[in-house]
């Protein structure tokens, strides 16, 4: 095909670095269909230089992080394969337990993403610029030389660190739900919706319908046939099966960490000294970790071994299925409701996998109580609204952990979303770029007390605050709000998505600021003024009350809002969370499913007792009300 035909000629007549300005205005995709038109424009939409500006555009790493990036990918059309599918990854992650705080924050790493948990904690003497905020590893999600992405959940088990290998189903573009799943793979079919496709096409996630009896008939013609079943997704398992189900695999994929990956997640920032060291440590430890992810990938437990492995990702059913069928220690009577409440409880499992499958089998009612025979079919009926374990694992040959990015109906209050109980899940909370009509709108972190992050002699330590502002319109009038999301107490006072105070932009405070100059004896220079509320004790730990109050901007960009009564002040600065974990100490993760999401309601500081000369939790801390 000539390039007059096909309408080439004039970009194939472009220099390099026209056609690279020129690839602003496409996405990824246009170029990708730009090269299927004819074999010279193939040439030159592959150059280097045409990628690197698409992963520029992408907006994750500045330019020589990107550099740094490619030493590790086989182009920079690779490089933008994955960072195209981990950017919607990239922000805060939250859930409401526990109460204190479970904010997980996902950042660039090297050639990778890394999600940080951020600890409750008091501030030490430094205050929060220079203190070392205190922080733990949730999961890694690397990217192998063509992009493809492999996960790395993180967590500790009996005082030994572990990493537990898995894979990431494709990424909604616009997801805010992040799930910790099993996912089953049929060796005819492959994996459901994981993300090994090269492609930069994204589907969107499908929701799988229950299956029921009604559609018992349907499944039978559709295997007479040769149609594939309706996949039945992990959520539609009861949550002790999904808890049973995924500490399973959870034990079996583990892998010690030794030495040899034990290094940092992420460099230090730029600037500093070891900042090359950090690199070459990372690339080392990546190296290490993407070939345990292949098939035949030496061990990781740092022996020297040259023992070959299978996909550590993986587990084989068949075997498992034929123990179970031949199982007499299965034919007893069982419980379900009982059991239901028993194995939500449990937090460990037996040895041995056989062992651990039966008693999720036995519990999510695998067998029949009175003959030992298979349950096919599940009952949409109130009393059994979760399908079987059997259905899910049905036509399967292997299973593995999963992570799952999706996208979900969700209702919010005030900008925090209303989360299931039940859900291995983080919610992902929008953060509004700040504009000149919501210029406060972002993360803002902050203690009790005057002068600002500044410890006295009375309170060496403060509970380090995190808040979301927001803004929202009602009633013709622009509020700004201010969301907890963390809070470094030894025991909270009001719970995560509490509203620290309310404000009206449109009402200037005619309360004067108490103080004439801050810390460091340099005068108060007050900018902007307005009126609101403040959270107060009034209805109870879920329902708080409210007290007027007034939030004072500085000329140096600095927030504090007053009770009005109290005299009570909350003092605020903008942070950037990246670079305070790079400068931050890192701390042991809890164990593995916790570590991902604290189901487990509490009001006190799961996280105490990390051994830290810069906190305290013993302290007493201000109160608003």
């Amino acid at each position: 095909m000539s390039t007059e035909v096909c309408g080439s000629s004039l970009l194939l007549s472009l220099p390099d670095d026209v056609l690279s300005t020129v690839s602003w205005s496409l996405s990824p995709r246009d170029l990708c269909n730009l090269s299927l038109c004819c074999r010279d424009l193939h040439d030159s939409v592959a150059s280097e230089k045409i990628w690197l500006t698409q992963c520029e555009m992408v907006g994750i790493l500045s330019a020589k992080d990107l550099m740094d990036w490619r030493t590790g990918m086989a182009s920079y059309k690779a490089l933008c394969r994955f960072l195209s599918s981990i950017e919607p990854l990239m922000g805060i992650w939250v859930h409401q337990n526990p109460e204190l705080g479970n904010v997980v924050y996902v950042m660039p790493g090297f050639v990778s993403v890394v999600g940080c948990r951020i600890i409750p904690q008091e501030l030490g003497p430094l205050g929060i610029e220079d203190g070392p905020i205190l922080w733990a590893p949730v999961f890694e999600i690397l990217g192998d030389a063509d992009g493809t992405p492999s996960f790395f959940l993180h967590g500790k088990k009996e005082g030994i660190d572990y990493f537990y290998p898995g894979l990431v189903k494709a990424v909604d573009k616009s997801c805010n739900v992040l799930l910790l799943e099993v996912e089953t793979k049929s060796h005819k079919n492959g994996y459901n919706n994981l993300s090994h496709s090269k492609s930069f096409v994204n589907h969107s996630d499908q929701e799988a319908r229950k299956v029921c009896k009604s559609n018992s008939d349907l499944s039978r013609s559709r295997k007479v046939f040769g149609e594939p079943e309706a996949k039945v997704s992990f959520d539609q398992l009861a949550f002790c099966d999904r808890r049973q189900l995924l500490e399973t695999v959870m034990n079996q994929v583990r892998v010690k960490v030794s030495s040899r990956v034990a290094g940092p997640l992420f460099p230090r920032l730029r600037d500093e000294v070891n900042f090359e060291e950090d690199m070459a440590v990372l690339s080392e430890r990546r190296s290490v970790l993407m070939q345990h992810c292949k098939v035949g990938g030496s061990q990781l437990s740092g022996t020297g071994s040259s023992e070959l492995l299978p996909d550590p990702t993986q587990l084989e059913l068949s075997k498992l299925k034929k123990s179970v069928d031949g199982s007499s220690s299965l034919q007893k009577s069982i419980n379900r409701d009982d059991d239901q409440v028993k194995c939500g409880k449990k937090k460990t499992l037996g040895r041995y996998l056989r062992q651990s499958l039966n008693q999720i089998l036995e519990k999510s009612g695998f067998i029949n109580d009175s003959k030992g025979m298979l349950k096919n079919n599940c009952s949409c009926s109130v009393m059994n609204k979760y399908v079987k374990l059997e259905e899910f694992l049905q036509s399967s040959d292997t299973i593995g952990l999963a992570l799952h990015a999706s996208t979900k109906k969700l209702s919010s209050y005030r900008g925090w979303p209303n989360m299931h109980e039940n859900r291995f899940a983080l919610y992902k909370l929008p953060m509004r770029v700040p504009t000149a009509e919501q210029e406060y709108a972002g993360l803002w972190g902050g203690t009790f007390g005057w002068p600002p992050g500044k410890p006295t002699e009375d309170k060496p330590g403060k509970a380090l605050f995190f808040l979301l502002l927001s803004y929202e319109k009602s009633q013709g009038q622009v509020f700004l709000i201010a969301t907890k999301i963390l809070e470094g107490t030894h025991y909270v006072l009001h719970p995560n998505g509490s509203a620290m105070f309310r404000v009206n932009i449109n009402e200037p405070s005619a309360d004067p600021f108490p103080w004439e100059s801050d810390g460091d004896l340099f005068p108060v220079n007050i900018q902007h003024t307005f009126s609101g509320e403040g959270i107060a004790n009034g209805y109870g730990f879920r329902y708080p009350g409210s007290k007027p109050g007034s939030l004072y901007v500085f000329q140096n960009g600095q927030l504090a809002f007053i009770w009005k009564e109290s005299k009570s002040v909350l003092t605020l600065q903008r942070l950037n969370l990246q670079e305070l974990l790079k400068k931050g100490e890192r701390v042991p993760p809890l164990q593995p499913t916790d570590n991902f999401s604290y189901l487990t309601k509490s009001y006190s500081n799961v996280f105490n007792g990390f051994p830290n000369t810069s906190t305290s939790f013993s302290l007493p801390r201000e109160t608003c009300s």
